[in-house]
């Protein structure tokens, strides 16, 4: 059943709702997790998008094809700018431990630490790109939204969105450094 199929069902069956959620909100986590960057602010911050969901769903406008994940995300963009507004949070560096985990639970310790390593990592070189591209990539790999679907959420072409995205990964490669060169 496709998510605007879901959407037609929620008024008659709660558990439409919840497998819409189930679908959702792994991808909602993660991005959500990478921009506030605190385990219980995102939990925050999750919690408040899928009440907005679950409030406004009466008015999603169905336009085919991704609109219903484009809808999602434009809602969990909005909410966390406002986080943002409200707590106008620092982007020190976090503590290890407090990066939060946002797949693969059941690592071994020492790999779980080298993954938030590379988390920690990949995220400051992130942070370093224009915001436009820094969004559009976060978007596109932690929302795991297509470009077509970035486009309607950001309200640009999606030519606009391929350039950006292009470029953002383009500037990641020159950056990055294996993990034995940053040590040396």
């Amino acid at each position: 059943m496709t998510d605007e199929q879901l959407v037609q069902q929620v008024p008659h069956d709660p558990d439409a709702f919840r497998e819409l959620y189930r679908r959702y909100f792994p991808r909602v986590f993660a991005y959500v997790a990478y921009r506030v960057r605190r385990v219980e602010d995102a939990e925050d911050v999750v919690a408040e998008v899928f009440m907005q969901v679950a409030r406004s769903l009466g008015r999603f406008q169905d336009r085919g094809e991704g609109s219903f994940a484009a809808w999602v995300f434009r809602i969990v963009h909005n909410q966390v700018n406002q986080f943002y507004r409200q707590h106008r949070t620092e982007r020190e560096p976090l503590p290890l431990d407090d990066l939060p985990e946002i797949q693969a639970h059941h690592l071994a310790p020492d790999s779980a630490l080298a993954r938030k390593e590379q988390f920690a990592y990949l995220s400051s070189l992130i942070a370093d790109l224009p915001p436009r591209r820094r969004e559009i990539l976060t978007l596109r790999f932690f929302g795991g939204l297509r470009n077509q679907e970035i486009a309607r959420v950001l309200k640009l072409d999606e030519r606009t969105i391929a350039s950006h995205l292009s470029r953002a990964l383009d500037d990641l490669r020159r950056s990055y450094q294996p993990e034995e060169a940053r040590y040396e």
